[in-house]
């Protein structure tokens, strides 16, 4: 009997209506970039001193430029005050006192041979930044700096608890109304985070908003996935992957437009009102609907679809019913995840590598970061980086598969990883160009667990697993700030061998997976179990009768 992807083949497998849901859709996925990297630009902390009262009246009576000024009233100044004193202590004297030299303050004021006790910065600090962020509006830094990692672990934390419950919402009532809900939603925590004055207030709506974008993102990853054929599923699945890679250049360049965190805030929210215009321009997932037997609302979305790709529906496909036997409504439960041997191995494989992959992109973006000169240009270079890897799938995904892609880009970044450890200091250019040799690798096996994971379950469950999934993606989120900033206390390359390992046994998983390529998307578990069997048939993804005189034709 005909499944759906059959249908396809004659109406249009990427045609004009599924180019434009993906256009739209791409939309969706760009603008999903502020919240998930928003911290880098919203959270900035820029080079900073203690406020030290009469310092300003002194300097000018002296006649200091400014460099003479921070190298005679602040601790341990080096030129570019990196040390804990220069941004976190002051001299506890009293500036203002008369007498003071010029050429020796600190001595004038302590005498010879005392010390000049430090203390805390009583009085706030100076930013040496022309805008403003989180960081200078709320003083998140020395003591309060684990503020500004909980403004970023709520996010993550939100992450988390939607990719479960959202992914339940798909699941259950649909690809559109999900979508529709979280958009609405997170305009509106977006909105608000520009006008509370509280940081107390900004971490709680910063955590809703978690919650409700990152299954929006996906989604609407699952729903551009559905409605193509399987011979543009994995490019469209990638390309809207590479979408978010538009948004973090134009969140860039946003960014350096707009140095203020309130007003960059608004600008990125705004634009996302127009999403909720996708109640006219989406349809529901047609699979969704057979998964849930509302089968006349798929026959109509089908015909909808023939009529806009202006292609005629084959003679022996216009009138049909989906066979109830295999396309009954279905409830999908966490359990479905783990109550099979293939499903049970397919779920805890790609949780892993949502964990390992989470750790790895941002790891490295970290750990790159670390001595960072220019913010913005780190992060340009950091998502260029992902349009060559992006490239790379959809030249080998089709040819060789999706497994051993998988894998070797996995293997690549840890091996990239460790030569960037051990590589001499000295030589900086080198760990730079196999830092991004990594940053590349990990960025094809971010986004092939993304695609793969799609192909992995049944209709009923497929949004829920990459949901249950990919929320060891936001695990990894929340600890990766202290495997990289906390071992490199340790060794500054330490947080890199931990990446290798983590990327090693990642690679080794991932061939323990049955390959996807050529089949079409499994509506059943029977079809899941059975995907280890080379010889076996493609998998039936929508099972239809034909009625009337062309059942004889059949």
């Amino acid at each position: 009997m005909p499944t759906l992807d059959d249908i396809l083949e004659h109406i249009g497998e990427f045609d004009r209506f599924q180019k434009q849901t993906f256009f739209i859709l791409c939309l969706l996925s760009a603008s999903f970039t502020p919240v998930y990297v928003g911290v880098v630009f919203l959270g900035f902390t820029p080079e900073h001193r203690c406020s030290s009262p009469g310092v300003a009246e002194l300097s000018q009576r002296c006649g200091w430029s400014l460099e003479e000024q921070l190298n005679h009233t602040v601790p341990e100044w080096d030129g570019h005050g990196a040390s804990f004193s220069s941004r976190c202590r002051r001299y506890e004297v009293d500036w203002n006192a008369t007498g003071i030299s010029c050429t020796d303050p600190l001595g004038s004021l302590a005498g010879t041979g005392s010390t000049v006790p430090l203390g805390p910065c009583r009085d706030g600090w100076v930013y040496d930044s022309p805008g403003s962020s989180l960081v200078t509006e709320f003083d998140l830094v020395c003591e309060n700096s684990w503020k500004l990692d909980l403004f970023q672990s709520a996010v993550n934390a939100g992450f988390f608890i939607g990719s479960i419950n959202i992914g339940y919402i798909a699941d259950r009532f649909g690809r559109k109304f999900c979508l529709l809900t979280t958009i609405a939603a997170n305009v509106v925590c977006g909105i608000l985070l520009v006008f509370l004055p509280s940081y107390l207030w900004i971490v709680i709506i910063r955590f809703l908003q978690g919650l409700v974008s990152k299954g929006c993102w996906t989604a609407g990853y699952i729903l551009v996935t559905e409605v193509v054929g399987p011979q543009y599923r994995r490019t469209v699945g990638i390309l809207y992957q590479a979408a978010f890679s538009v948004g973090l250049l134009v969140f860039d360049a946003i960014a350096y437009a707009i140095p203020h965190w309130r007003w960059l805030q608004l600008t990125v929210t705004l634009p996302t009102c127009f999403l909720l215009l996708y109640y006219w321009c989406l349809p529901e997932s047609p699979r969704w609907l057979i998964s849930q037997g509302k089968n006349d609302k798929a026959t109509k979305i089908v015909n909808n679809i023939a009529k806009k790709n202006q292609k005629k529906m084959p003679s022996h496909f216009k009138d049909i019913k989906f066979e109830e036997e295999y396309c009954g409504k279905q409830n999908p439960s966490l359990m479905d995840l783990f109550r099979t041997p293939q499903i049970r191995k397919n779920t805890l494989i790609l949780m892993y590598n949502w964990f390992t992959s989470s750790i790895l992109y941002q790891g490295l973006i970290m750990h790159m970061g670390m001595a960072a000169e220019n913010t913005y240009l780190d992060f340009l270079y950091s998502a260029l980086v992902e349009f060559p890897a992006a490239f790379i799938i959809i030249v080998t995904i089709d040819r060789v598969g999706r497994r051993y892609p998988w894998a070797l880009s996995n293997l690549v970044a840890g091996a990239a990883c460790l030569a960037t450890a051990l590589i001499p200091e000295d030589i900086h250019w080198l760990k730079v160009i196999t830092a991004c040799i990594g940053r590349m690798g990990i960025t094809m096996a971010f986004e092939m667990v993304c695609f793969v994971n799609t192909e992995l379950y049944p209709t009923y469950i497929r949004n829920l697993g990459v949901m249950v999934c990919s929320s060891l993606c936001d695990i990894g989120g929340v600890i990766v700030p202290f495997i990289v900033y906390r071992l490199v206390e340790i060794w500054h390359d330490l947080p890199l061998i931990v990446f290798t390992v983590l990327g090693v046994i990642a690679g080794g998983l991932v061939l323990l997976l049955p390959e996807t390529k050529g089949r079409v998307l499994p509506e059943t578990v029977e079809d899941v179990e059975n995907f280890h069997r080379q010889s076996a048939p493609k998998a039936k993804k929508i099972y239809l009768q034909v009625q009337g005189s062309e059942v004889a034709r059949g």
